[in-house]
């Protein structure tokens, strides 16, 4: 006899072998209809799997209500393209097919390079099969009969996975449609029915098999399923909006940054406009600095390797990390004994020589400073801060425009406390980062606790030491007087964190401030300060950055104002435009006052339309224009035109020059940018 217990508190009872869908049925025909899948006692089942025969399951039916069935839509949706691109191309190699956040892709190796003029072919292909409402059917077999079929399909990458991914596997699954066989774990959906009108193919990109870029170059084709077609126009209209606020697009036609491929990918180079959002993000935040008692250091942007080893970065780190510099006598010594590459590699690891590494993390620097002097209780807190650019070496097809580089600068702080002084420093901490994001209008954002995984074997430190850690971070976040979510797992390898992820006008997230406490690092360097008993006490660590990196910072607000920025912001805050050329001695003379108050500020003197001129500044996101003509001159007026109100009137000059001086000192973020997709108003 088997008892299924339901949400609501029901239950019922089988003595013969049923699967969800008959539950479902039993229950209500509404309900076997809008079933997608299910879950039984929390695991993600088709909808058509027999449950036990005998025992106790609980049983939750999923709907296109629940988030759950999107991915198992999504991911449905991604074997029936797969089934068209085999239909319409010969020698079809499959790789791996996942879903994302926004939809899902396949990646494929072609004989004919898929353009996006076969999108149309795809799509009204993937119509036919989602009309024959063919039934997704689940297949288990053994490794021996699984490498068989793939061999036989002639499906070369699937038997590699198999062979080496899923070595450790006894048996693997498939799942068919029609003709369509699949290596995969499921779920899916009951039938191609089921999915659908409401999906579309997106984009092309390169990849490589397994991510590495010595294998096979494949074909990535993404596309997305939504239940309706509603939700889809939606989600296209958010991609239409993103394209247009893309940072990596505005910050080439605002001339803020470039990335040059002779400089290196994922290596920033700021021009002149974007420098001076860049200081002025770092001089606003410095103000606040002074105000909590920071002291600024700086460091190098190398370290002996020694260091990074006390640290833990190398070799916690070491994928992401620049490889170790040698010394170069070192070097041509090893070279002459015929040392190979990989065991140069091996005596890096194990520390049998040393070099240098371009610094992953600037706390290590900073801990040697605190280190470099004798500390009391009476000294602590100590907070030292630095702009410190530090290097990573992210994969090739992972770096894109400012969110995700090789060399980014942080506005990074490492504050060392005593046990008592903890829940206080980490609480001023999460001021900092409230007055930034709240100073530039980024109000909708949640926090999240990362603490560590019970069952991870990452971390490193004591029990009590993570445990008091965690306790103050929790405490911290329950003073925020905002949600926060607890998600283990998610904490560094040396200590819990506290993260912002901002939520942007069009629904995007991003990770920007963040706060961590760790007992680990001062640990491993044997930090101590003296006690109010006179013996050496171990301090605590609080590692802290409001923005992030300034690169992934600037490059989220480039997008949240679609590049036109608050006042205080702008890189050019004023134009003077000129009525006529009879205009333009007062409009110099006008200019020069701007500069000397300390406006950014340049002048349009061609002998255009005053409408082109108008235009212009409005096309390049000035928030002020001032025009002058004759009779400007001869009343010592302005017209004072704003980007977003458009014509204010004629002013006395210094009343305009002071209504902007006050603005600039509020920092006033006055843009209201309105998403046509979601109504959601943000600044």
């Amino acid at each position: 006899m088997l008892t299924v217990h339901l949400p609501d508190g029901s239950r019922r009872e089988y003595s013969q072998s049923v699967s969800s869908y008959d539950v479902a049925a039993e229950i209500g025909p509404g309900l076997a209809k809008a079933a997608i899948a299910a879950e039984v006692d929390h695991q993600l089942v088709d909808l058509h799997a027999s449950l036990p025969t005998e025992g106790q399951v609980s049983l939750r039916l999923l709907t296109k209500r629940d988030a759950e069935a999107l991915d198992v839509l999504r991911h449905s949706c991604a074997h029936v393209m797969a089934q068209a691109v085999m239909r319409l191309h010969e020698g079809v190699q499959l790789a791996f097919g996942p879903c994302t956040d926004t939809g899902f892709y396949y990646d494929f190796e072609l004989k004919q390079p898929l353009t996006e003029e076969d999108f149309p072919k795809i799509e009204a292909e993937m119509r036919k099969i989602v009309k024959s409402g063919e039934r997704f059917e689940r297949l288990e077999m053994s490794r021996e009969e699984s490498l068989k079929i793939c061999r036989e399909m002639g499906q070369a990458f699937k038997v590699e996975h198999i062979e080496t991914g899923l070595a450790d596997q006894k048996s693997l699954s498939f799942y068919r449609q029609g003709e369509f066989l699949d290596l995969c774990r499921g779920r899916h959906v009951p039938s191609t029915r089921h999915i659908g009108k409401a999906f579309k193919l997106l984009s092309l990109a390169g990849a490589y098999w397994k991510g590495d870029s010595s294998r096979q170059q494949l074909q990535r084709l993404y596309a997305t399923v939504f239940f309706d077609k509603k939700e889809l126009q939606e989600h296209l209209t958010r991609l239409e909006e993103a394209k247009r606020r893309d940072h990596r697009l505005l910050g080439k036609q605002l001339g803020l940054f470039e990335i040059d491929e002779q400089v290196g990918a994922g290596l920033v180079l700021w021009k002149p406009r974007g420098a001076i959002i860049r200081e002025e993000l770092q001089n606003f935040i410095l103000q606040h600095l002074k105000r909590q008692g920071y002291s600024q250091v700086f460091t190098p942007h190398i370290g002996k390797l020694g260091l990074y080893r006390t640290s833990g970065h190398f070799p916690y780190y070491q994928d992401s990390q620049f490889p170790p510099l040698i010394d170069r006598d070192q070097m041509n010594k090893l070279a002459d004994e015929g040392c190979s590459c990989s065991d140069l590699a091996n005596m890096l690891r194990e520390g049998e020589i040393d070099g240098y590494l371009l610094k992953p993390m600037n706390c290590p620097h900073h801990i040697r400073i605190y280190a470099s002097e004798k500390h009391s209780y009476r000294d602590l807190p100590v907070r030292l801060a630095e702009f410190g650019t530090v290097y990573r070496w992210e994969q090739s097809g992972e770096i894109g425009g400012l969110t995700r580089v090789r060399g980014f600068t942080q506005d990074d702080a490492h504050l060392f406390v005593t046990e008592e002084q903890l829940g206080d420093e980490i609480a001023g901490c999460l001021d900092l980062v409230k007055i930034v994001l709240g100073s530039l209008g980024m109000e909708n954002y949640r926090v999240r606790v990362g603490l560590r995984d019970p069952e991870g074997d990452k971390y490193v430190g004591k029990p009590d030491q993570w445990d008091r850690a965690e306790a103050a971070c929790l405490n911290a976040a329950k003073s925020l007087g905002a949600e926060f979510t607890v998600e283990p797992g998610e904490a560094a390898f040396y200590g819990p964190k506290i993260d912002f992820v901002v939520r942007d006008v069009i629904g995007r997230e991003w990770q920007l401030g963040t706060v961590q406490v760790d007992y680990q690092l001062p640990e491993r360097f044997d930090l101590e300060y003296t006690g109010a008993d006179n013996k050496p006490h171990r301090p605590v660590m609080i590692h802290r950055a409001p923005f992030g990196s300034m690169e992934r910072f600037v490059g989220v607000l480039i997008e949240h104002f679609a590049g036109a920025f608050p006042l205080w912001l702008a890189p050019e805050q004023v134009r003077l435009l000129t009525v006529s050329e009879k205009s333009e001695d007062y409009g110099r003379q006008v200019e020069q006052q701007l500069k000397d108050a300390g406006f950014r500020v340049s002048g349009d003197y061609r002998g255009q339309k005053l409408g082109a001129k108008i235009r212009d500044a409005q096309l390049a996101l000035i928030p002020y224009m001032f025009v002058v003509g004759e009779k400007d001159a001869q009343n010592g007026t302005a017209t004072v035109r704003d980007r977003i109100e458009g014509d204010l009137g004629p002013m006395p000059l210094m009343a305009a020059i002071a209504k902007l001086q006050e603005e600039i000192d509020a920092r006033t973020v006055r843009q209201v940018a309105t998403s046509p997709s979601n109504n959601e108003e943000a600044p």
